[in-house]
């Protein structure tokens, strides 16, 4: 098993390097789609060892590399308004094909496409308590059951449709870490009951957007971006494309036994960094000398961690489980090196999502949605550093925090040199927030620190050892910072009700 922890650990820092390493040379320059190459070439070795499945690391490596090929051919650029919704157009591809291989799947979505609009009530229930931001802080688009989310909607309908079990994780599925259009739950009913509509009116425009997402993906996306203002690149042309070059490898993953649900998501997760991580959004954002710093000093954390470590794990799950919990205990570090910790932000970001819904009522509905990414995981480091804190207690020993049975590796941040030198970026006699001012910056966008691109290569090799399992969503408690400190929702998540 050493040899499959060694390969997810270089293939997930490889993609992860070369990231960094384009923002990092990029950064304050024009962005190409040709300045993503880097991390297409990492893509392009990944292989599957042992029981792995080949089909399973082809949906990945050759939407990657289709996904550039297209862009490259359709676009020079991409604007920084159009980078988020890269990742938008391959699951409705996905889940036409599929829908056209199989009759049974077909009609299966053509039942869960009724069964949405039998839940009127549930539906406008739902949309009235996210216009109102009932739940908080939300992320629509969660890869979990959260409160207030599309996949937690998604869920509750498909508990009530008479269709097979694997064919409601299928459909769960696309709509978590699958895709399945720009589209987040309740921002048609918001805008229509802005526009003047009355709350049935609002609620029927909700149910027949919700609808077409299933029933015509391809055509749904399209005008959703449509509506978005789109103009980087033609997305009808892109999606054509992407359906002839994914088609045969689309079936072969069937013909494998794949399970649909990885089926649809795979393929998407895995091309965000291509014009979206490394985009015009980032090459501007990281201009900032502390922001790259941040981003530099927790890759460093999380790849000296994942290797030191090596010889220990127990199984592939703990090498996911380090990943994330060594960049969430570096990202609270840093934090707390200017005296700030999670319960802290957590409450300031509550409190101000708050007031955002009263001064935009109509705020896109994915607005808070790496607002909550980055609660959840400084949440989560705070767990992590204060448990060694009161273990160190006064002694003078270094702290080396524990994710399970596996130490953190702390030292990447004491040795950057813009991370201990605050004093160069501000009035140097009063140096005490500029970290924090940074990390601010990137609870906008914390995809590098979360991270992403390692979460998604590391997950490819994960379901390549379980395919016929539906990997996503999370069944399990994601421990929301929000509803762990402050807001009282934990009973209307779904996670132990997941289909």
């Amino acid at each position: 098993m050493r040899e499959l922890y060694e390969k997810m650990i270089n293939e997930a820092m490889a993609a992860q390097r070369a990231d960094v390493d384009t923002v990092k040379a990029k950064r304050g320059q024009k962005f190409v789609i040709e300045d993503t190459k880097p991390y297409v070439d990492v893509a392009r070795k990944m292989t599957a060892i042992g029981d792995q499945s080949q089909a399973v690391i082809d949906l990945h490596k050759n939407s990657v590399i289709s996904h550039y090929e297209i862009l490259k051919s359709l676009t020079r650029t991409v604007r920084p308004e159009d980078d988020p919704f890269v990742e938008h157009y391959q699951t409705p591809v996905v889940l036409e094909i599929l829908k056209s291989q199989d009759e049974a799947f077909e009609k299966s979505v053509d039942t869960f496409v009724q069964a949405i609009a039998d839940a009127e009530a549930l539906i406008g229930l739902e949309a009235v308590r996210h216009y109102g931001g009932f739940y908080g802080p939300t992320c629509v688009v969660d890869f979990a059951l959260m409160p207030g989310s599309t996949s937690n909607v998604v869920n509750r309908v498909l508990t009530k449709t008479d269709i097979p079990v694997e064919h409601k994780r299928a459909i769960l599925a696309a709509k978590s870490w699958g895709m399945n259009t720009s589209y987040g739950f309740g921002d048609a009913f918001a805008h229509a009951l802005e526009a003047g509509a009355t709350p049935t009116e609002a609620t029927a425009k909700e149910i027949e957007t919700m609808q077409k997402i299933y029933r015509e993906p391809v055509e749904a996306q399209a005008e959703l971006m449509d509506d978005a203002g789109m103009t980087s690149f033609d997305q009808r042309k892109y999606m054509s494309e992407y359906r002839r070059r994914m088609e045969a490898t689309v079936r072969a993953a069937i013909d494998d036994g794949v399970h649909y649900g990885n089926i649809l998501t795979v393929p998407a997760y895995s091309v965000g960094d291509i014009s979206h991580h490394i985009a015009q959004s980032t090459f501007n954002m990281c201009k900032d000398d502390v922001v790259m710093a941040v981003i530099e000093a927790v890759t460093g954390v999380m790849e000296s961690t994942l290797r030191n470590s090596l010889d220990s794990y127990k199984s592939y799950w703990d090498v996911l489980t380090l990943a994330t919990g060594s960049s969430a205990a570096a990202t609270e570090y840093i934090l707390e090196l200017d005296a700030f910790n999670a319960p802290m932000i957590v409450d300031l970001l509550t409190k101000r999502f708050h007031n955002y819904v009263q001064v935009y009522p109509a705020r896109g509905a994915a607005a808070e949605l790496h607002n909550c990414d980055f609660m959840d995981m400084i949440y989560r480091g705070w767990k992590i550093l204060d448990k060694a804190q009161r273990n160190r207690n006064g002694s003078d020993e270094a702290l080396v925090p524990m994710v399970g049975k596996y130490p953190v590796d702390l030292s990447p941040i004491h040795n950057n040199e813009v991370l201990m030198n605050p004093q160069w970026y501000v009035y140097a006699a009063c140096a005490i927030s500029v970290r924090f001012s940074a990390l601010m910056r990137l609870a906008d966008y914390p995809c590098l620190l979360t991270s992403e691109p390692v979460t998604a290569t590391m997950m490819t090799n994960i379901i390549a050892l379980e395919k016929e399992t539906a990997a996503a969503p999370v069944r399990a408690c994601k421990n929301c910072a929000a509803a762990c400190l402050v807001d009282l929702r934990h009973q209307y998540c779904q996670w132990k009700e997941a289909v």
